[in-house]
C-alpha cells in the first residue's frame, strides 16, 4: 500500500514537471497593447451625421469642404487664442465647465492622458471650451488648471463670448448627439464628446471622452494624421 502511494506521488511529480516544461516552451505573449488606427488614412466629416468622406489630403474636393471657423477666445493665462495659434497643428477639442460635478472630471482626466502622451510634440495641442464663460473667468480657469495639473503650453482652457463658444460646439464641431433637434443659444451645451481636428482645420474624428478605448483610439489616430502629407 505504501509502495503504491509512493508511485502515485512520483507519477504526480512527473506530471507537474511535464506541465512546467510545456509552459517554458510556449511562446511568450506580446505585451505591446498599443492601439493602431482602424484605417491607413482618416475620413473627413462635414456635418452632424458624421458620414465619412474618404478624400485625399490636399484634394480639390476639400477646397470648399467644412472647416472649423476662426474664433477669438481667451485662455487660462489671459492670452487671446485664435486659429493662428493652431497653425500647422493637430488638436483635440472638448467642452466642459470647471464646477461640473458629473462627467467633466473624468473627461479632464482622460484629456490629461493625451497631454502626457503628446507633451513634447509641438504638432499636437488640446483645447477645452467652457460652456459657462460667465462663471469660468480667466482666474477661475487658471485655478482649475493648477488644480488639475494642466500645462498651459500644451492645453488651452478657453473662455469668452458665450454665443461664439456655443456656435463652435454646435455648428463647427457638431459635438452634440441630438441630431435633428433645433437648439437655441440659451440651450445648455453639455457633451462628453472629443473631436479631432487636422492641420487644415478639417474635422477628422469624434470620440467618447469617457471611454479609455476611445482615448487610445485618439492617440492612434493622431499618429496617423501626423503621417499625412499636407499641401
Amino acid at each position: 500500500m505504501e509502495k503504491n502511494k509512493i508511485s502515485f506521488r512520483n507519477a504526480y511529480f512527473i506530471y507537474l514537471c511535464v506541465l512546467v516544461g510545456f509552459a517554458s516552451c510556449a511562446p511568450e505573449q506580446s505585451t505591446d497593447t498599443e492601439k493602431s488606427s482602424r484605417v491607413e488614412t482618416l475620413p473627413f466629416y462635414e456635418d452632424a451625421t458624421f458620414l465619412p468622406h474618404w478624400l485625399e489630403a490636399g484634394s480639390d474636393d476639400l477646397t470648399d469642404f467644412h472647416r472649423i471657423s476662426d474664433f477669438n477666445l481667451m485662455n487660462q493665462e489671459g492670452e487671446i487664442i485664435t486659429h493662428e495659434n493652431l497653425d500647422n497643428q493637430i488638436y483635440v477639442a472638448d467642452f466642459f465647465f470647471a464646477t461640473c460635478p458629473g462627467i467633466c472630471p473624468q473627461m479632464t482626466d482622460n484629456m490629461k492622458i493625451l497631454q502626457e502622451e503628446f507633451m513634447n510634440d509641438d504638432e499636437v495641442m488640446l483645447i477645452s471650451h467652457t460652456v459657462t464663460p460667465e462663471r469660468d473667468t480667466v482666474d477661475a480657469l487658471k485655478a482649475y488648471a493648477e488644480l488639475k495639473g494642466i500645462n498651459s503650453e500644451k492645453w488651452h482652457l478657453l473662455t469668452g463670448d458665450r454665443e461664439q463658444i456655443y456656435k463652435l460646439g454646435r455648428l463647427d464641431y457638431f459635438i452634440e448627439e441630438d441630431l435633428g433637434l433645433g437648439k437655441e443659444v440659451d440651450d445648455f451645451l453639455h457633451t462628453e464628446n472629443f473631436v479631432l481636428i487636422d492641420k487644415n482645420k478639417n474635422l477628422r474624428g469624434i470620440y467618447n471622452g469617457l471611454k479609455s478605448n476611445d482615448i487610445d483610439q485618439i492617440i492612434a489616430d493622431i499618429k496617423t494624421l501626423k503621417q499625412e502629407v499636407n499641401p
